[in-house]
């Protein structure tokens, strides 16, 4: 009985474990924010792409990662303005609302969502001059940060609120599970867990308070048809992040670390790990 038990808890360990040794090799060598923050290009060869080992890397650059989505034939919010000398940041030029996202992060950190000077993460209203304070203040922290200002997509015409999250778990062009995340900021928000067509499944990952199953969106045929073709190009386990949008499915993010590995359930760690076995055999 205590050998099934040891069992049991190694096998639900075995996944966060996978997750903490690639965070190792992909960011423990010298070279590594050198490759994280190569400029990349939607009309670089694939071969440039992947000219370096681990090269997925690049990709959690989000400017390469928009990039990469374009190439990959995918829709991404427009691009108004990236950069570090955020004082050449024109606000006068730019829509009531946008979008300011660092290209390095995670967990939706120093991110503005802004709808007429109200930041929609925080409920905090900010002026121009404060926007810049904040931004120049994180990238005093790190020298090679750039910040982006993009659309803010909406899920109805006219309708500018936090978009719903749409994060598929993939392995080489398999989607082992979708979840829909309905954001109410950084952290805060409720959760459920579908396959790729849309059937309910248990929570993989139950870190937001747990509702029941929600209609599909309309572009979902779409979006797993994108997912799908950037996960093969991608290679190896990866959380694909996008949205359902009035322009359709729009790409997110590349995760290739999702919770450090942490916080998944019983029956999450065994998905994942039997689809990285059987999609991703002996891959980082």
């Amino acid at each position: 009985m205590l050998g099934r038990l040891k069992n049991v808890f190694k096998q639900q360990d075995e996944f966060s474990k996978r997750i903490r040794h690639r965070h190792r090799v992909f960011w423990s060598p010298q070279n590594a924010e050198d490759v994280r923050n190569t400029l990349m290009s939607v009309e670089d060869p694939l071969e440039r792409w992947m000219d370096v080992k681990n090269w997925q890397r690049k990709l959690s650059n989000k400017y390469n990662a928009k990039q990469f989505a374009l190439k990959m034939d995918c829709k991404v919010a427009d691009l108004y303005w990236k950069g570090r000398d955020v004082e050449t940041i024109d606000f006068s030029r730019l829509p009531d609302q946008y979008v300011i996202r660092p290209t390095i992060g995670h967990s939706s950190g120093n991110v503005f969502i802004m709808n007429n000077g109200l930041n929609l993460f925080d409920n905090l209203v900010y002026t121009a001059n404060e926007i810049r304070q904040k931004l120049q203040s994180r990238l005093a922290e790190l020298p090679r940060l750039e910040f982006l200002i993009e659309e803010f997509l909406q899920e109805q015409p006219g309708t500018y609120k936090v978009l719903n999250d749409y994060k598929f778990f993939c392995f080489n062009g398999e989607i082992a599970s979708c979840q829909l995340i309905n954001r109410l900021g950084p952290k805060a928000g409720f959760g459920s867990f579908y396959d790729e067509h849309w059937n309910s499944m248990e929570a993989v990952h139950p870190g937001y308070t747990l509702v029941p199953a929600q209609p599909a969106p309309a572009c979902l045929e779409e979006m797993v048809e994108h997912v799908k073709r950037l996960s093969r190009a991608y290679g190896i386990f990866c959380r694909i992040d996008f949205y359902a949008t009035t322009k359709g499915a729009v790409f997110g993010e590349f995760t290739p670390t999702p919770g450090m590995g942490a916080g998944y359930s019983k029956y999450g760690q065994g998905l994942l790990l039997n689809y990285w076995d059987k999609y991703c055999t002996g891959l980082v």
